[in-house]
C-alpha cells in the first residue's frame, strides 16, 4: 500500500496504530476526522481505548478530550466510550455507548453548531494537542487527499501540535478531485466566501499541512460505518407526500420554480422518502447545498434529476458505498466535498437560498422545536448542522412522525422540554397528519395549525391545555399555564406515556 504514501519522508514514519497511540498522553485534546460515520480513523480509536484500559488497570489516569466533525461510529466513539477514556466531547455525537456515558454523567459533552465548531479551534477557545485524520492517500508533496468526508480536518491539522495520518486503502483513489479545500481568513474583517451557487469550486483538491508536525502514519483497510437504512414505511411516505405537496404549492405561489430547487436535507427514512418522491416529480436541475449526502441524492444524480451536490461528507448504505467506491470518478463531476465551516456557513446558506429540511424530537404549539433532548435532560445526538441551515434558509422545515414509542410519545406538545430552534426560526412543520405553515402567524394563530398535525389521540389534550393557558396565563402574547406546561413529559417519566 506504500504507493498511497508517495512522500518519502512520511513513508518513513509508517508504524502500527499501537505505536502511534503512544504519542497521545493523558489530558490531551485530540481533533479527529469523521462526519456521519464517514472518514473517521479506523485504527487509532481502538489503540487508544486499549492503551487506556492498560493504564487504568495499572492504576494510572488516561482520559482525553475528543473533537470531531460530527458523529463517527462504534469502532471510534463507541470503543473509546466503553473504555472510559473520553473526558470531553464536541461538537456532535450519535453513538449509543457514548450517549450512555454522557447521560450517566461520565463524559462531558458540548453540543455546538457545526459551522461554529471550527472557530472554537481557530480562535483558541479550545486547545488542541493532536490531530488524527484519515486520508485516501498522501501526495509526493505531502498533501493529504481527503477520503469520504472533510469535516473539521483543516482546522485540526492547522492547529494541532502533532499529526497522525491514517491512510485507508478501502477508500477509492477516484475520490481525489472531489474535495474543495478553502480556508476562511482569520478574524477580524474577513472577506466574503466566494460561493454564489452550490457548484462553485473555490479551493484545492488537497489539504496542505506542516510536515514537521507529522509524528506517525498508519495504514488501514476498513470501510466507513455505512449503516443500512430502514425500508421506507407508510408514515415516511405520507410525510414525504405532504412535503412534496408543499413544494408544489410554493411553485404555484411563485416563490419557487421546478428548476430552481436547492435542498438541504437531514439523514434518515423520511428524507430518503422525499428524494424517492422527487424522482417522479416535476422538479429538474435539483441542487443540494447540504452537510451530508445519502443514498437518495445518488439516486437523483443517477436519474439526471440532481446536477450538483455540495456537502462535507457522506452517509451511505453498504450498497451505495460500494457504488460510490466503484464509480467515484463519475460522481465527482457532480459532488463537491467542502470543510464543514464552508458547507454549513450561514453566509453561504443565506446567499444560495436553500430549503432546509431536518428532523426533530418534538415541537410545541407555538412552533419551538426540540431536536436533541428527551424529557428535557437526556441527550440523543445533538443539534448538528440543523441550526446552521434552519436560521439561514430561504424556507426552513422540520419533519417527524406525529407519534413515537407505539403512541406513548407525541411529537407535538404544549411546551417543548428543551429548545434548539425557536419559534423565530421554524417556518414549516410537517407530520404524516399534514403541514403546519407558520409563516406570518403570531403565536396564538399558530396553535390551531400545530394541533392539526398532532395525532388525534393527543389533539384533545393539546386543545384542553391551550384553553386552560388562555384563562390562566398572566398575559396573552404567548399564553402558557406554567403549572401544567410539562405535564406531557412528567406523565412520560412517571407513567410511561404522555397521555398519563
Amino acid at each position: 500500500m506504500s504507493d498511497r504514501i508517495a512522500h518519502a519522508g512520511l513513508r518513513g514514519k509508517v508504524m502500527s496504530a499501537d505505536e502511534a497511540a503512544q504519542f497521545i498522553n493523558h489530558g490531551d485534546s485530540i481533533g479527529i476526522s469523521g462526519f456521519t460515520g464517514a472518514a473517521y480513523p479506523k485504527a487509532l480509536p481502538t489503540a487508544l481505548a486499549n492503551r487506556g484500559k492498560e493504564l487504568h488497570a495499572a492504576g494510572k489516569e488516561f482520559k482525553v478530550n475528543i473533537y470531531t466533525g460530527a458523529s463517527t461510529a462504534p469502532d471510534c466513539d463507541g470503543v473509546m466510550a466503553e473504555a472510559d477514556i473520553i473526558n470531553y466531547r464536541m461538537p456532535y455525537q450519535g453513538d449509543p455507548s457514548l450517549r450512555k456515558s454522557i447521560n450517566a454523567g461520565n463524559a462531558k459533552y458540548q453540543d455546538i453548531h457545526l459551522s461554529q465548531s471550527p472557530q472554537y479551534i481557530e480562535q483558541g477557545f479550545l486547545p488542541i494537542d493532536a490531530a488524527i485524520v484519515e486520508a485516501t492517500r498522501i501526495t509526493e508533496e505531502g498533501h493529504i487527499i481527503p477520503s469520504s468526508g472533510i469535516g473539521n480536518n483543516v482546522e485540526y491539522l492547522d492547529n494541532a501540535d502533532k499529526i497522525i495520518i491514517e491512510v485507508n486503502s478501502w477508500q477509492s483513489l477516484d475520490l481525489e478531485g472531489m474535495a474543495d479545500i478553502y480556508r476562511i481568513q482569520r478574524l477580524p474583517n474577513r472577506t466574503p466566501i466566494p460561493i454564489n451557487a452550490p457548484g462553485d469550486r473555490i479551493g484545492t483538491p488537497y489539504i496542505d499541512i506542516n510536515l514537521d508536525k507529522v509524528v506517525a502514519v498508519v495504514e488501514t483497510n476498513a470501510p466507513d460505518r455505512n449503516a443500512p437504512f430502514k425500508p421506507i414505511d407508510e408514515t415516511s411516505q405520507q410525510i414525504a407526500g405532504h412535503f412534496l405537496d408543499f413544494l408544489d404549492g410554493e411553485v404555484a405561489a411563485g416563490r419557487l420554480a421546478y428548476d430552481q430547487y436547492i435542498m438541504q436535507s437531514g439523514v434518515g427514512n423520511v428524507p430518503n422518502a422525499v428524494m424517492a418522491g422527487l424522482l417522479d416529480s416535476k422538479f429538474e436541475n435539483i441542487k443540494a447545498y447540504t452537510e451530508v449526502i445519502q443514498d437518495g441524492m445518488l439516486d437523483l444524480i443517477d436519474a439526471g434529476k440532481m446536477t450538483v451536490a455540495s456537502s462535507t461528507s457522506f452517509s451511505l448504505s453498504p450498497e451505495a458505498a460500494e457504488k460510490m467506491n466503484n464509480e467515484a470518478a463519475r460522481y465527482r463531476k457532480h459532488i463537491i466535498l467542502r470543510p464543514q465551516q464552508i458547507s454549513n456557513h450561514p453566509e453561504v446558506v443565506r446567499r444560495v437560498g436553500l430549503i432546509a429540511t431536518n428532523g426533530m424530537i418534538e415541537a410545541d404549539i407555538y412552533g419551538n422545536v426540540n431536536s436533541t433532548h428527551i424529557n428535557g435532560s437526556r441527550v440523543m445526538n445533538g443539534i448538528g448542522g440543523s441550526g446552521d441551515f434552519t436560521r439561514n434558509a430561504f424556507i426552513s422545515s422540520f419533519i417527524s412522525p406525529s407519534l413515537a414509542k407505539d403512541g406513548a410519545i407525541s411529537a407535538v406538545v404544549p411546551f417543548v422540554s428543551h429548545i434548539d430552534h425557536t419559534e423565530h426560526d421554524a417556518m414549516v412543520i410537517i407530520t404524516e397528519r399534514g403541514v403546519a405553515d407558520l409563516r406570518g402567524l403570531a403565536p396564538r394563530d399558530r396553535v390551531a395549525k400545530m394541533i392539526s398535525i398532532a395525532h388525534p389521540d393527543y389533539q384533545p389534550l393539546l386543545e384542553e391545555y391551550y384553553e386552560r393557558a388562555l384563562k390562566k396565563a398572566p398575559a396573552l402574547a404567548t399564553p402558557h399555564d406554567l403549572r401544567t406546561a410539562f405535564d406531557f413529559h412528567i406523565n412520560m417519566i412517571e407513567k410511561g406515556s404522555m397521555k398519563g
